[in-house]
């Protein structure tokens, strides 16, 4: 009789744990199983992909994502055979990706956008506010007015050349924007479309005239920054530190991200060009390992407030950035009210002008 119920006993206890197990598993059921993916992507998206919030969001939707960094501009040059995708900047250089790894027509995906903004000391904006060549709109944001600004770039006018320059004799030497390398870089190939399409009369650049129109602007805008820089994140980081120059070009999803991990601007006031070029971040899947993942950093409600805590616009997510940077209208324009946004020239023409910008193909 004891031997007897021991054993039921003993029944109902492996049981019991059975059924708590099974119960257990099923309020914290085991994520599934992830396969790994291997992208090249733009500099400015690696703090995103290495946050670990992103990282579990992946996870949870079977995803292991490693990723190298790369110049937009120069991805279609890499052996894109050891990736399963490619993230530009931009559309622009995707195209050259996909002709380039032999997938013309793949599904893409723009999950993301950022327009590129200047940032700069404050003596600087009020320089340039005071020389008409910026309008403020509060203490730390404004509007760079592009084509007054080129016309004193043309004329390599100086800091020192400047009304009410003189209260700020640290503001030294020609008035330049540090931009990347328009060659191999998103950021400051868009640039140069902007700067071209105001230079050719508020037209996109699309011929050999216009080329040669434009050219000798162009090529002042980049020779006066000595050395370029491959992305825009050092630049970035040495004006946040309080080192580099006055003016540099970046995202906004830079600074958005700043200001929403509550990092200190320091002294920044953001100026957005009257005229520029939207950077819808490009997936481009480069084989079938990767080809739902574009989609899902797009409408992936997770992955989305995770891009806006890194700075950046969801495909369609104006009210949502907008919503999310309340705290910071200071700095930003979320509406990119009075800005004009341009259409970039062809690849081979953007290129061209590119080249010309950095003294390639100058007649002797």
């Amino acid at each position: 009789m004891r031997r007897n119920l021991g054993i039921v006993l003993g029944l109902l206890l492996i049981g019991g744990v059975i059924f708590v197990a099974f119960f257990k598993g099923q309020e914290n059921p085991e994520p599934p199983a992830t396969k790994t993916v291997r992208g090249v992507i733009g500099s400015e998206k690696s703090e995103f992909f290495h946050d670990p919030d992103v990282v579990k969001a992946l996870a949870a939707k079977g995803y292991t994502v490693k990723t190298e960094t790369s110049g937009s501009w120069a991805m279609d040059h890499l052996a894109l055979k050891e990736f399963d995708f490619a993230f530009p900047s931009s559309s622009e250089p995707a195209k050259e990706v996909e002709a380039a790894a032999g997938v013309k027509g793949a599904q893409e995906t723009k999950p993301f956008y950022s327009p590129l903004v200047v940032i700069a000391r404050s003596n600087a904006a009020k320089v340039l506010a005071d020389s008409n060549l910026a309008k403020m709109g509060g203490k730390n944001s404004g509007t760079l007015l592009m084509g007054p600004f080129l016309k004193a770039a043309a004329e390599d006018r100086t800091w020192q050349q400047l009304p009410g320059s003189a209260a700020h004799p640290e503001l030294t030497g020609t008035v330049f924007i540090k931009t990347t390398d328009p060659a191999t870089s998103n950021s400051g190939a868009l640039f140069l479309a902007a700067t071209s399409n105001v230079a050719n009369g508020n037209n996109i650049v699309s011929d050999d005239a216009g080329i040669a129109r434009t050219a000798p602007l162009l090529r002042k805008l980049i020779s006066v920054q000595g050395a370029l820089e491959p992305s825009t994140d050092d630049p970035f980081r040495a004006f946040i530190s309080g080192s580099g120059e006055p003016l540099i070009l970046v995202y906004e999803s830079q600074v958005a991200a700043l200001l929403l991990q509550k990092q200190d601007p320091g002294d920044m006031v953001v100026l957005y060009p009257d005229t520029t070029v939207n950077t819808a971040h490009t997936f481009v899947p480069l084989g079938d390992k990767a080809k739902e993942l574009g989609t899902l950093l797009a409408t992936d409600p997770k992955l989305r407030e995770l891009a806006l805590r890194h700075g950046f616009r969801p495909q369609d997510g104006v009210p949502e950035f907008t919503a999310a940077t309340a705290p910071h209208a200071a700095y930003l324009n979320p509406a990119l009210t009075g800005i004009r946004q341009v259409g970039t020239p062809t690849v081979k023409i953007l290129m061209a002008l590119a080249g010309r910008a950095k003294g390639q193909g100058d007649t002797p």
